[in-house]
């Protein structure tokens, strides 16, 4: 049984728990309050079910984690079972099918539909027939050399990322497989292909007050908040009246909008509280005026429903950016511009994090700071500066 407990070191909770024999801690950047701990104990009793049920995936929770070397290395060697002794296995449709049924309760309701979609789109049409002891590590690379000819819209083949995603129920299907049939597991030694990494075009300040001054006006207020707070698409199309404390100006990122329906956020540290800023707090104000009486999302449709953000994107985003000769770019920027900014603003970097649901500040400095000026310079200067106050008639400690 996991627990949430306090890194001595820094006063911030971490996680503890046990996997495959292995004593895995991974720390956040979360304060030792009774709110936080409770929010994490909801997320600790969850891997715990996970690993359970044999479900739990480590990367999906700790994508950034120092552990996931050892971890790996640990089901590799678990996965060296002894061969299969003389009896068949299921096809793969039939083990396919029940392991998804064995592990569905465990999945958000997106996360169900998508693996749906991959087992029956892709996984079972091409191994369907197939002994699960009798699929090859050809079979596999094979398979993963078709879905790049796959036909996608204008473009031939599905993109790297896409691929990697349609190839992990395949290796937990597999694996599973081999750990209850006891036989080799034909998914070893192959690595997710590599994506490219997330291109960043934050909008300089000149350039989103620009935007917030053309934009529609019934939308001006729901980009201020996008801009000003670093909120995901479907946190701020998700985010609802009962999540806005005016007393505290704080927004409480408790649930998130995927494909129409309110799910909880996909990791720990998306649960997280926002510090509304000035344009912020005024813009909540008087979007209350306009959908407060519903009662549920803040921003929402006349009738009161939710956003769809590919509508928005079509109707509002793309075609201001075409009129004002901005550079065309996707709605996540809004992201990565609040990022920049408060990165250029000289803010803590472990506020930043918590602020935009990072586990760590890594990420700010490998994906933003070289859009802010102090943080790259790179010509020796500030050394220079420091020499000269110290060393050359200035303060010798003396």
């Amino acid at each position: 049984m996991g627990k949430i407990r306090v890194r001595k070191e820094t006063g911030k909770l971490q996680f503890d728990f046990f996997f495959n024999g292995i004593r895995c801690r991974e720390q956040t950047l979360l304060e030792d309050t009774p709110q936080n701990r409770k929010k994490l104990e909801t997320f600790m009793g969850q891997i715990d079910r996970e690993i359970t049920q044999g479900t739990f995936d480590y990367r999906k929770y700790f994508p950034d984690s120092k552990n996931l070397q050892r971890v790996v290395g640990a089901l590799t060697k678990k996965a060296e079972q002894r061969p299969v002794a003389g009896g068949r296995t299921p096809l793969f449709r039939d083990f396919a099918e029940e392991w998804f049924l064995e592990n569905e309760i465990s999945w958000k309701t997106s996360y169900q539909e998508t693996v749906r979609g991959t087992l029956d789109g892709h996984l079972v049409p091409r191994f369907g027939d197939m002994e699960v002891s009798r699929i090859t590590k050809g079979d596999i690379l094979k398979f993963r050399s078709t879905l790049a000819k796959v036909p996608n819209g204008k473009k031939v083949g599905l993109s790297n990322d896409r691929i990697n995603h349609i190839m992990t129920p395949l290796r937990l299907i597999l694996n599973d497989a081999a750990d209850r049939f006891h036989f080799n597991t034909a998914y070893t030694g192959i690595k997710s292909l590599k994506v490219p990494k997330t291109e960043v075009h934050p909008f300089s300040l000149e350039e989103v007050n620009l935007l917030l001054s053309k934009v529609r006006a019934d939308y001006r207020d729901y980009y201020i908040v996008r801009f000003f707070t670093a909120m995901r698409t479907g946190e701020i199309d998700g985010l609802q009246w009962k999540y806005v404390d005016f007393d505290r100006r704080e927004i409480l990122v408790r649930e998130t909008l995927v494909q129409g329906r309110v799910e909880t956020p996909k990791t720990p540290g998306s649960i997280r509280e926002i510090q509304m800023s000035g344009p912020v707090y005024d813009a909540l104000q008087r979007q209350k005026e306009v959908t407060g009486h519903f009662g549920q999302f803040v921003f929402c449709t006349r009738n009161g429903g939710a956003l769809q953000h590919t509508n928005i994107t079509k109707r509002i985003w793309y075609p201001t950016l075409k009129h004002l000769g901005l550079k065309r770019r996707r709605p996540y920027q809004t992201r990565h511009t609040m990022a920049t900014l408060w990165l250029a603003a000289g803010e803590n970097p472990e506020w930043i994090a918590r602020q935009m649901g990072h586990t760590s500040t890594e990420m700010l400095f490998t994906v933003y700071s070289r859009f802010v000026p102090n943080l790259t310079r790179r010509d020796g200067s500030a050394f220079e500066t420091l020499l000269a106050s110290r060393v050359n008639g200035g303060d010798h400690g003396e």
